[in-house]
């Protein structure tokens, strides 16, 4: 990540106030005041303390949003649906906007004078790995680059970059539906599968999300759209027909998948058709940013991976442990699943709407599966309704030890812990799932040396 402070006076005389303090509302509080803003900050589960270092700062509940500029509501805070938190309300009855950290940073970085383009990259599942693979394409080729947004730093942690600087911001359907001014010089829109719709009523609503962000975009921008699903190929016709710079993308499309497939296959840590469609939307905004062919091959040969993506996690006794902590829903392990003929799976934790029925057609490449978490029942019972073997385990180290036994038992290379389901039931998050797999690993390496 390259770049610097932005102004401290950027913000000052405006007044902000941030709800919610958690990764993204704590990064908003701390850069709006290094900015010179007045801010009023509050979280509702671990309230904060007032800091005389920062006469600027209010620690106190939002009871009224009278004279402020904009209200920044951290992205799990809902707005609308499926109730509205009551500073959102407030906020809406005094006309004050609604806005997500990104906005605010595309608002910073326009205010300071910096012309640096912005990426955004939205979908269901492959957001991050295209964030990724995006940004290290540009960093390779020697342009200022920051990524951030959904997928690691906080938006408004980035630093200011130059004229020709690129940010590479992964984006929510929380962040989408909270933007005003921001404009992505070229946006890609994945896939979209059933996901939030709580906090969205339904797919139309979740759909209308993320076409956001596209929002502001011109003729000389460039979207990027998957025609894969329904709903995308929806999304593509209707901006085609409003004129807009729209590249169509498939895993059917044979002349785009040949420009990229060689690259690709030398790159291990892009195994897969679904990434093979992440390579295809990254290369395409990169040659949109001004990456000649030979960048973007290079970009790819050299990509490291996501951790907690497909990540090689460890080997003992010649059976492979892949840790892909970060599929928390069917969609996401489906993707893995099909990247291996046969393997002890670990899966379990919250599960999304519709469970894993959507994954019966891989399940002859389950050996055996063993369960963790909450959901391990639910789970348990579709596996046994398609007579794949199974075993609830609870926690994920029973599961581990249990699936070492099972891949040697079995002579199966592959375990996989893709859990398609969420993280929050027994961890603070996939990242902290997918770390303590790591841990039991080795753990048990160290059991098993001779």
């Amino acid at each position: 990540m390259t770049g610097r402070a932005f102004p401290t006076d950027l913000f000052s005389g405006s007044r902000f106030a941030v709800a919610g303090l958690g990764r993204n509302g704590s990064a908003v509080v701390k850069t709006l005041l290094a900015m010179g803003a007045e801010v009023q900050a509050w979280d509702d589960k671990n309230p904060p303390e007032a800091d005389p270092s920062q006469p600027r700062l209010t620690a106190a509940p939002i009871e009224t949003l009278a004279d402020f500029d904009a209200l920044i509501l951290s992205p799990g805070i809902p707005h609308l649906l499926p109730a509205p938190h009551a500073v959102a309300v407030r906020a809406r009855a005094a006309g004050v906007p609604i806005l997500s950290d990104a906005e605010i940073l595309f608002q910073a970085v326009r205010r300071a004078g910096s012309k640096a383009r912005f990426a955004a990259i939205t979908g269901t599942n492959g957001k991050s790995t295209t964030t990724a693979l995006l940004a290290h394409m540009l960093e390779k080729a020697g342009r200022p680059v920051a990524a951030g947004g959904n997928l690691g730093t906080a938006s408004l942690a980035l630093p200011l970059l130059p004229d020709d600087g690129v940010y590479v911001i992964e984006m929510s359907s929380y962040m989408l539906e909270r933007l005003r001014s921001f404009h992505a010089d070229t946006a890609c829109l994945l896939n979209l599968t059933p996901d939030h719709l709580d906090r969205h009523g339904d797919m139309a609503g979740y759909a209308a999300a993320k076409r956001n962000v596209f929002d502001n975009m011109t003729r000389d921008d460039l979207a990027v759209i998957s025609i894969d699903d329904d709903h995308c190929r929806e999304i593509a016709q209707d901006y085609m027909a409003q004129g807009l710079s729209v590249m169509t993308l498939s895993v059917e499309d044979t002349h785009a998948v040949a420009a990229i497939a060689s690259p690709t296959r030398e790159a291990p840590t892009l195994p897969g058709a679904h990434n093979l469609q992440n390579a295809i939307a990254a290369a395409a905004m990169a040659r949109h940013l001004g990456l000649d062919e030979q960048a973007i091959a290079d970009g790819l040969r050299s990509y490291p991976g996501l951790p907690h993506r497909q990540a090689l996690a460890g080997v003992i006794g010649g059976i492979r442990f892949i840790n892909d902590s970060k599929a928390t829903n069917a969609e996401a392990a489906e993707k893995a699943l099909l990247c291996y003929d046969k393997v002890i799976w670990i899966a379990g934790g919250t599960a999304k709407s519709g469970g894993i029925e959507t994954l019966a057609p891989l399940f002859g490449r389950i050996a055996k599966a063993f369960l963790i978490g909450r959901d391990a029942p639910v789970l348990e019972q579709t596996l046994r309704d398609h007579h794949v073997a199974v075993e609830n385990c609870g926690t994920l180290a029973a599961a581990t030890h249990a699936a070492l036994a099972a891949a040697k038992a079995l002579d199966v290379p592959v375990v996989l812990l893709s859990p398609a389901c969420a993280s929050f039931d027994q961890f603070a998050s996939f990242e902290a799932r997918g770390a303590h797999f790591v841990d039991i690993l080795t753990r048990l390496r160290d059991s098993e040396a001779p």
